[in-house]
């Protein structure tokens, strides 16, 4: 029977990428079929599982990206299918009929409320949390319950990785073995205070007592310690010693590499990969040659030349206001003068909702700049984030808000900024993509 599904498996894989459709169809059939046939495939001993609320997709194709320079055979869910149908179609299509992997390595991205689901047949070497954020609430409500349910995937044997500035995430580590902490040490943009328009480390995870810090790196990450128990944040064994997000230069243990994305995201996904890559027992000039070399491949951040200026195309993650916080800090960092475009005209494109609370969680006050021109909303909820701006101090003579997309259009292409940045989700980027090929 087992033959026969994956063969099932292959053939439906194999229509699918002829009509560009259904990298999770194939895994789905196959649950259908037999719902214990992930545990029945033979797996390599080396499994990378990567989970968190950010930043998954690309410290995913950054390991992958590197193992497989290194000359490791890797299969990885390339196109982001991330539940459990999504893994199994990957893995299948990597093995043989008979159920025997391929691959040297598995890469896994794992949906974090699903990651349960798919360790119940699949026990990863490693296991990369990469943090634990406000995201997507109608989906998946507060961060503890997203915690509550990783916690529910992790056993003795699975090696954690774990950011030790986010309280949350390092708290599945707490009091066990098997856990290596990265982290990224004080430097000049660290700040005393929170400066984030909500703190989600104000109560400590394990006591819910007081939390007190040391310093903060953005929202709620930082250097910590409860006041009423032992919860800390916990010395890094891999860390940042030195980040310049200006040059694009961070140091990690000593060892200099280059950001091509300047973030603090991106550099904790840079720091993801080196950890693990090291634990691997990788060479440090194996990994440090590989991670220079690579070139970000999901186009969140795309260059196009309007009428007048240039744009470039920030994508953030759907209802996720860290991500566009990162985003805003970004492009202020770049300390030119500009213009920026946030375009909301759909929510999610995984399901309905019309919930536009989490707006309420981004730092639009921080665009009271002098750098800023003018500031576009666009799209159908237009409406919902001005009502949000209006309660900035920022100068409502600068803001423009369309719910045309093709006006919105017109606006950017007579704008005579030096540069012009447009901030989206997923679900609305190619709409905006689409229109610079008018």
């Amino acid at each position: 029977m087992k033959v026969i599904i994956i063969i099932i498996c292959k053939i439906t894989r194999f229509l699918g990428k002829l009509i560009h459709r259904g990298s999770s169809l194939p895994g789905y059939i196959a649950i259908k079929l037999d719902k214990n046939i992930l545990s029945k495939m033979t797996l390599p001993e080396n499994i990378i599982m990567i989970t968190g609320s950010n930043g998954k997709t690309t410290t995913t194709e950054m390991i992958a990206s590197s193992l497989s320079k290194n000359g490791y055979n890797v299969g990885t869910n390339e196109e982001g299918s991330n539940q459990i149908a999504g893994v199994a179609t990957m893995i299948i299509n990597n093995s043989n009929i008979f159920g025997k992997c391929k691959k040297d390595v598995l890469v896994i991205e794992s949906d974090e409320r699903y990651t349960k689901d798919t360790c119940k047949y699949i026990h990863p070497k490693y296991l990369i949390i990469t943090n634990l954020y406000r995201d997507q609430m109608t989906r998946n409500a507060h961060p503890e319950s997203v915690y509550d349910s990783v916690k529910e995937a992790i056993d003795n044997k699975t090696h954690l990785i774990l950011n030790t500035d986010d309280p949350l995430s390092s708290s599945l580590g707490f009091e066990r073995d098997n856990v290596t902490y990265v982290g990224i040490e004080k430097n000049a943009l660290s700040t005393k205070e929170n400066t984030s328009v909500y703190n989600d480390g104000v109560y400590c995870p394990i006591c819910k007592g007081k939390m007190n810090y040391d310093f903060y790196h953005f929202s709620h990450i930082g250097k910590y310690n409860c006041t009423n128990c032992n919860f800390k944040r916990e010395k890094p064994t891999y860390k940042i010693d030195n980040i310049d997000l200006i040059s694009g230069i961070i140091t990690i243990n000593g060892n200099e590499l280059k950001l091509h994305m300047k973030g603090f995201y991106n550099a904790y996904n840079v720091l993801y990969t080196y950890s693990c890559l090291s634990l691997m027992g990788l060479e440090k000039d194996g990994i440090l040659k590989a991670l220079d070399d690579y070139n970000i491949k999901n186009d969140r951040v795309q260059n196009f030349t309007l009428s007048k200026t240039k744009a470039t195309l920030l994508t953030s993650k759907h209802e996720n206001s860290i991500s566009y916080n990162q985003n805003i800090d970004y492009i202020l960092r770049e300390n030119k003068p500009f213009t920026v475009c946030f375009i909301l005209d759909s929510i999610s494109r995984k399901y309905f909702t019309t919930d536009t609370s989490w707006l309420w969680d981004i730092d639009f006050e921080k665009l009271d700049n002098s750098l800023v021109n003018k500031i576009v909303l666009a799209g159908k909820y237009s409406p919902d984030l001005m009502i949000r701006f209006n309660y900035t101090n920022i100068d409502k003579r600068k803001i423009v808000k369309t719910s045309d997309l093709d006006e919105m259009m017109k606006i950017l292409n007579n704008d005579e900024s030096e540069i012009v940045y447009v901030l989206t989700c997923f679900a609305d980027r190619m709409k905006f993509i689409e229109r610079t090929n008018r």
